[in-house]
């Protein structure tokens, strides 16, 4: 993450509109297309929709500017944030290759945000590693026409930087250590896996359900900058610096993957076509509210992508420990940080039990202990109240 940015906004140097990562790949994507304005179910109920997320800190830590409330409308008893367009005066993107009417071709997952920024500048200016003659790209690989773009510029290969940040190799020389007490809870939520399904992991803990997802079942794991079919990591010297996740890891890919960018990536989502989500958070609520990107004043993760997928994805799962540090609940009956997302949880999963979130009652109701873990040991680590499974609680699913 970076430390300065961070820095930087929180001592008031900086004005940062923070915006879900969906919603600013469509307002790019909208810009460039001449649509002033659109709904989205993201954000609905947060302080991005409500107003009073901070855009300025004071040198005291107060806000100094905090963002305006946005409009919002119900479609078909469901209620939508609207957005606003963005546009710029340049768009800087980073391509594969360009031929000489501009045309653009990308690699793999470098996608992302350059084919929606290429297209909201009002002068698009492309640094690429190759350039061609024309027609030796097919048309079919065509990934931004040159209509887009105003400058090409030819980076050589011996001035070339790629970058890699987290190099994340499968190495079976140096086998990645155990996750420990945290274990069960990535298998845990890989019990969740059905055959067929399309499933986002989350950076950290989530991502580990990989490892254990149930013999005889096929999933596709989707990460959110732009892939579908996500493999295992690479081994040492396959890495490519083209080909990561979200999470920033080199990653590789399974027979019949694809590549695409980050507006299609979030249509995917809003659309509803992502069966589970899988996320950690810093706390939820027993109404199934949800917060883990915002400690204000003092640490500032970003929404990054969390939002888009608590709006839309099919079923939401939370896996984290279940306190804090020291003991404090995480487990609440309010969320007491700016929230993600509104009564968008339907199951937690802890390192001592699994709950599931009764949205009509707003409620938690306990399905599974932990093993070594009592009913009492859960409610002395939980803030509000729940009510038992009919029957009682049962031994957690798919623990080692």
């Amino acid at each position: 993450e970076n430390q300065e940015f961070e820095r930087q906004y929180l001592s008031g140097e900086l004005e940062v509109e923070l915006t879900p990562q969906g919603t600013l790949a469509e307002r790019c994507r909208a810009g460039g297309a001449g649509i002033p304005a659109f709904y989205t179910p993201t954000a609905v109920g947060t302080m991005i929709h409500e107003g009073g997320a901070p855009i300025k800190y004071a040198a005291d830590g107060s806000i100094e500017i905090p963002s305006p409330a946005r409009e919002s409308r119900s479609f078909g008893g469901k209620e939508y944030v609207m957005e606003e367009a963005i546009t710029g005066d340049f768009g800087l993107v980073k391509a594969w290759k360009a031929d000489a009417a501009g045309n653009l071709m990308f690699r793999k997952s470098a996608r992302n945000f350059n084919q929606a920024m290429a297209k909201a500048g009002q002068i698009t200016i492309a640094e690429v590693e190759e350039v061609v003659p024309l027609g030796a790209l097919d048309p079919d690989e065509v990934h931004v026409p040159g209509v887009y773009v105003n400058r090409v510029v030819h980076t050589p290969a011996d001035r070339l930087e790629k970058r890699i940040e987290r190099r994340t190799v499968n190495d079976p020389a140096n086998p990645p250590k155990g996750a420990g007490s945290r274990e069960n809870v990535v298998r845990r939520a890989a019990a969740e896996f059905k055959d067929g399904m399309y499933i986002n992991l989350g950076i950290g803990m989530p991502m580990l359900a990989s490892n254990f997802v149930p013999e005889g079942v096929n999933v596709t794991l989707m990460s959110e900058n732009g892939i579908l079919g996500l493999g295992p990591f690479p081994a040492p010297g396959h890495v490519d610096p083209d080909l990561i996740n979200a999470g920033k890891e080199t990653v590789t890919v399974l027979p019949g993957a694809s590549f695409f960018s980050s507006d299609e990536s979030f249509a995917m989502i809003r659309g509803g076509h992502i069966d589970v989500t899988i996320l950690g958070a810093m706390q939820v609520a027993q109404n199934g509210d949800l917060a883990n990107w915002m400690i204000p004043g003092k640490m500032v993760k970003g929404m990054g992508g969390a939002m888009d997928l608590v709006s839309g994805s099919g079923k939401v799962i939370v896996t984290m420990d279940h306190t804090a540090k020291g003991g404090a609940h995480k487990i609440l009956k309010r969320c007491q940080l700016p929230l993600t997302g509104k009564a968008c949880v339907d199951m937690i999963i802890t390192n001592l039990c699994v709950f599931e979130v009764d949205k009509a009652a707003g409620r938690l109701v306990l399905t599974e202990l932990a093993p070594g873990v009592s009913v009492d040991d859960v409610r002395a680590a939980t803030e509000c109240e729940f009510q038992e499974a009919p029957g009682g609680a049962q031994p957690m699913k798919n623990v080692a």
